[in-house]
């Protein structure tokens, strides 16, 4: 049997997806899951949202910012800036997390376009658990040297990342704006 050399990056798939679903799967349970007895409401984390649209602007910035650094390429800071980008998302999630378990329960939008605001947050959520493996899929390959293949994914994943951080934001405004 002949021996294939895999990709440098190929080592990090099955970790990226295992790491993707437990996620997914805990972020869905502690949102929609029984909460113990006391915990609602039991810390104010009515600043949080707030938070959350910030870290969520800042990483769009953050984006565009290394998407125009490797166009002029300035490969180091376009990894500076990824990488600082993957981090304010790290950061919006547990903050996300945290608002959420604590929260005596979710905001509604009660406004005149609910069916547009509806398409925006289904569409975000679903995105939102696809940008996990898509991002570090595109940071293992970058950092791993994979070039070819960071640069085949990595377009992809910035449309997506870019509507997922844009569209936290506006949701944000429809709801406390």
């Amino acid at each position: 049997m002949e021996h294939v050399e895999r990709p440098a990056d190929a080592a990090w798939q099955k970790p990226i997806y295992v790491v993707s679903l437990v996620v997914c799967v805990v972020v869905g349970l502690l949102l929609l899951g029984p909460h113990p007895p006391g915990v609602a409401g039991s810390v104010d984390v009515s600043h949080l949202p707030a938070v959350d649209a910030r870290l969520n602007a800042l990483t769009t910035v953050l984006l565009l910012a290394g998407y125009v650094a490797i166009r002029n390429q300035r490969i180091r800071v376009h990894k500076t800036l990824m990488l600082s980008a993957f981090g304010t998302s790290t950061l919006f999630l547990l903050s996300y997390v945290t608002y959420h378990w604590f929260s005596a329960g979710p905001k509604h939008y009660h406004g005149p376009l609910r069916g547009l605001y509806l398409v925006m947050l289904i569409s975000h959520i679903v995105l939102a658990a696809a940008i996990l493996p898509l991002a570090l899929t595109t940071l293992a390959r970058g950092l791993s040297g994979a070039i070819v293949r960071h640069r085949r994914i990595a377009p992809k994943t910035l449309v997506l990342w870019l509507y997922v951080s844009i569209t936290g934001v506006l949701i944000f405004w429809a709801l406390y704006g």
